[in-house]
């Protein structure tokens, strides 16, 4: 594959009603980089739709860390211990294969993935996959399945490699990312066999809150790589402490006027749902168009 077939133009946003032969809308949160937020991100994704009604399928393809997992386990303990029912998606635990041979687990490996999709896609409004920061058949797998990838990327220089080589001084794009490769071809793939696209979403996470040049020069540097790469932006998440002290008590920012919760809401929790929203709007989903968003 040539730099010049991935860098073109994005295609337009995906806004179809899901016909109910399709199943799920599957979206998967990846990257090839760890501490980008994917689990925080996909975590309050789940809630944001179960809270609008929607019936949620979640799966955790990080088989190391297991951050969503572990987050999910978190949010069903605090249930149990307060006694407040807390909306939870529907969740398949998925395993690495035990095959020594290669080709024998990555067959191993679709079998269950495949059988997991579709239970989840027959029974739920959305799929939420949490991808681990690593290229793993299970990715793959994911994303080649997927109908919006959504990209978490920390606001820094640092985190444009995993897209593509950029030049910090004039912005000119290089030779595409592997990562970036990887989701051209899914993309690419889906359009030939479904004739219908992947809507690619990066996003930006762990925003500061201050005005910087730096801030400034990497929404630039993203704008552009945007037009060049074929993703459409998000203004995602800002840094806050918040994030880290809700993990270990398995709740999110739409949790916290639940009635046992012990953090007090703030001004600042409240501009935080604020940006949940923002990202719901951005990401076009089908079935939310015109909906009201609850919180």
């Amino acid at each position: 594959m040539t730099n010049d077939a991935i860098l073109q133009s994005p295609p337009a946003p995906v806004t179809r009603e899901r016909p109910g032969v399709r199943g799920a809308h599957v979206i998967v949160v990846g990257n090839e980089k760890g501490g980008a937020g994917k689990s925080t991100v996909a975590m309050h994704l789940c809630v944001a739709l179960l809270r609008m009604g929607r019936s949620v399928g979640a799966v955790d393809l990080d088989l190391r860390q297991r951050s969503f997992g572990r987050y999910l386990a978190n949010r069903r303990r605090w249930s149990e211990t307060t006694g407040v029912e807390l909306p939870m998606p529907d969740e398949i635990v998925l395993e690495p294969s035990g095959h020594r041979h290669l080709d024998a687990a990555e067959a191993e490996e679709s079998e269950r993935f495949k059988a997991a999709l579709a239970r989840l896609k027959a029974s739920c409004d959305f799929v939420v996959i949490d991808a681990p920061g690593s290229d793993t058949h299970y990715s793959r797998l994911a994303h080649a399945a997927a109908d919006t990838i959504i990209t978490p990327v920390n606001d820094s220089f640092l985190d444009f490699d995993l897209l593509a080589e950029v030049d910090s001084e004039n912005f000119q794009v290089g030779r595409p990312s592997l990562y970036s490769e990887l989701v051209w071809e899914c993309r690419k793939k889906k359009a030939g066999q479904e004739k219908r696209p992947i809507d690619w979403v990066v996003m930006r996470n762990r925003v500061s809150m201050l005005d910087a040049r730096n801030k400034r020069r990497v929404g630039e540097g993203l704008r552009k790589l945007s037009e060049r790469i074929g993703f459409r932006l998000a203004p995602g998440f800002a840094e806050r402490v918040i994030y880290r002290e809700l993990f270990p008590l398995g709740l999110t920012l739409l949790d916290l006027t639940e009635d046992g919760s012990a953090i007090p809401f703030s001004m600042s929790h409240v501009a935080a749902r604020q940006e949940m929203r923002d990202l719901l709007i951005i990401l076009k989903l089908p079935g939310l168009a015109g909906e009201r968003i609850p919180f």
